[in-house]
C-alpha cells in the first residue's frame, strides 16, 4: 500500500518541515492548513522536491466541523491516510484574565480537541488496516513549570504527551503508534504570530533549533514507533533536568534560558 501522510499546519514551520521530509521519502501528501495562498505556495515547493503526489485542503481546526470534514473528503478522494501528524497550533498572546473565554475554547479546540477527533476518524481506518502511524507536535512546554504566558500552552501540550501514551497502551499490540514530538525553541513565525518575539529575541542563540532539524528527528523517531522524541541533544538535555531538578530551582536560572516565561505578573 501506498504511504500516505496527512499533516495539519502545514503550510509552514514544521509542519512544512515535515511534510519535506515525508515528500522526500515518496510519501503522498495531504496537507491542511487555514491560508489557502499559503498552503498552495508550500504544495509547489514540495511537488518539486518530492517522490509523490500532494494534495491541498484549506481548512479551519476552529470549526467544530472540520475534522469530520477533512476525514469525508480523504474518503471521498480515496486517500488511505496511514500517518497523521498533528500539527496545527498557536498560542494566545494576552494575559489570561484578559482574554475572552471564546478565544480560550478555540485554542482549546485547535490544540486539543481536533486532536482528539482526527486521531479517532483515522485511527479506525488505521486498525481495519493493520498499521499505522500518529504523530503529535507537543512541546517541552509540557514538562516544564507553568508558565507566566501563554497560561494554557503547557497544561494542553501535558494532555497532548498523556493521549498519545494512551494511544500506544491501547493501540501498539495492534500496529498503531503514536509518537510525541516535543521540540524546544524552534525558528519559525510561531512566535511572532503567538505575540512573543520579543521573548524569543532574547533566547540564547545555542536555545534556538531550526524547524528542519526538528522535522527531521521527529520524522525518523515517528516511523521507528518511538513514544517520545525531544529533538536536539540541548532539549534532550533540559527534559531530563526538567524531571530531576525540582522546579523552584529551575527558576533560579531560567530568566537566562527562558526570558519572560517565569516573570512574576
Amino acid at each position: 500500500m501506498k504511504n500516505t501522510a496527512l499533516i495539519t499546519g502545514a503550510s509552514s514551520g514544521i509542519g512544512f518541515e515535515i511534510a519535506k521530509c515525508l515528500a522526500e521519502r515518496g510519501y503522498d501528501l495531504v496537507l491542511t492548513a487555514r491560508n489557502e495562498d499559503k498552503l498552495k505556495a508550500a504544495a509547489e515547493v514540495l511537488c518539486e522536491s518530492g517522490k509523490g503526489t500532494v494534495a491541498v485542503v484549506v481548512a479551519d481546526l476552529h470549526n467544530p466541523h472540520a475534522p469530520q470534514d477533512l476525514y469525508n473528503h480523504c474518503v471521498q478522494k480515496g486517500f488511505k491516510i496511514n500517518l497523521l501528524v498533528n500539527n496545527a497550533g498557536y498560542a494566545i498572546a494576552g494575559s489570561f484574565d484578559q482574554t475572552p473565554m471564546e478565544e480560550e475554547e478555540k485554542f482549546i479546540r485547535v490544540l486539543g480537541i481536533s486532536v482528539v477527533a482526527l486521531s479517532k476518524l483515522f485511527l479506525k481506518d488505521m486498525l481495519e488496516a493493520g498499521e499505522g502511524k500518529i504523530m503529535m507536535i507537543s512541546s517541552v512546554a509540557a514538562f516544564a513549570p507553568p508558565s507566566s504566558i501563554q497560561a494554557l500552552y503547557g497544561p494542553i501540550k501535558t494532555f497532548v504527551n498523556r493521549f498519545s501514551e494512551a494511544l500506544n497502551l491501547n493501540y501498539n499490540h495492534r500496529g498503531i503508534t503514536s509518537t510525541a514530538v516535543c521540540p524546544g525553541y524552534t525558528i519559525t513565525n510561531f512566535h511572532t504570530a503567538s505575540g512573543v518575539q520579543e521573548e524569543m529575541d532574547r533566547v540564547p542563540s545555542f536555545m534556538k533549533k531550526e524547524a528542519s532539524l526538528v522535522a527531521k528527528e521527529a520524522v525518523e523517531a515517528t516511523l521507528k514507533g518511538k513514544k517520545v522524541c525531544v529533538p536536539s541533544r540541548t532539549f534532550k538535555l533540559i527534559v531530563f533536568l526538567l524531571k530531576v531538578v525540582p522546579h523552584s530551582l529551575f527558576q533560579l536560572f531560567s530568566q537566562r534560558l527562558a526570558p519572560g516565561r517565569y516573570d512574576r505578573k
